[in-house]
């Protein structure tokens, strides 16, 4: 009988996916992973400044954000960023012959309480991931939002991201999280802001709790706080890492 092979979701921010080539990049990258004896579940941002050109737009129409209709139509357009995305990257993934699905947040099983633009996962069903898992079909799953009880799509605010990708490591059992972002690592203190920044090359999961707490900015806090209460293990790398490259970025958890 052959081995179980380890399951792995990685989450790629806007900044991964920003122009063709990181998409291409980050197909290199998933099957690279999958190559490799990996099943792999990929989880994505909207691209680049996606979310902030719609939000752009939506002020231009003076839709605003409170409750009722509009707040309804804010979440379904804003929920687009990631869709595109998850749709890019699957096709990315396909043409690279390794077999991808794009998946909305509800498709992916992601269950969602609370208002649209402050929903929180409720909990993810991750059967329809591990049928397709099971077919040897890369799961790309749009982040930032899930599917209430009533059917709708809420978004989980920024960052929601990250804490999708988290939760469904910590469903799907035993697996660990790449978040793939726009610095290397975990620093001390925002390397965008200070030159004199350390880099962090092992963390415990109080000790990120504490940095997402204090403006770091690399992993959404509700993420952090997921990954320590499941003990999901964590790995925040660079975009730019090589493909095959197990070693660099910051480690978060009792084992790499």
């Amino acid at each position: 009988m052959s081995a179980a092979r380890e399951t792995l979701v990685v989450k790629f921010g806007g900044t991964s996916l920003g122009t063709p080539a990181r998409i291409r990049r980050a197909a290199r990258r998933v099957a690279a992973l999958v190559s490799g004896g990996r099943s792999v579940v990929a989880v994505v941002s909207a691209m680049g400044h996606t979310t902030d050109h719609i939000l752009e737009t939506l002020g231009a129409l003076e839709t605003g954000r409170g409750a009722g209709p509009a707040a309804r139509e804010v979440d379904r357009a804003l929920a687009t960023g990631e869709d595109l995305s998850a749709a890019f990257l699957a096709a990315a993934l396909n043409a690279v012959g390794v077999p991808a699905r794009s998946l909305r947040g509800g498709e992916a099983g992601v269950r969602a309480d609370g208002e649209f633009g402050a929903a929180r996962v409720a909990h993810v069903d991750v059967r329809r991931l591990r049928s397709l898992l099971a077919r040897g079909v890369v799961p790309v799953v749009s982040g930032f939002q899930g599917e209430r009880r009533d059917r709708e799509t809420a978004t989980l605010g920024r960052g929601g991201s990250d804490t999708s990708a988290v939760a469904i490591a910590a469903a799907l059992g035993g697996g660990a999280c790449h978040i793939v972002t726009d610095v290397d690592a975990v620093y001390d203190r925002d390397p965008r802001l200070h030159a004199d920044a350390r880099p962090l090359r092992r963390l415990s999961h109080d000790q990120l709790l504490v940095l997402s707490g204090t403006g770091a900015q690399v992993v959404a806090a509700e993420a952090a706080r997921l990954a320590q209460a499941h003990g999901v293990p964590l790995r925040v790398l660079g975009w730019d890492a090589p493909a095959r490259d197990e070693e660099s970025g910051t480690f978060v958890g009792s084992a790499p």
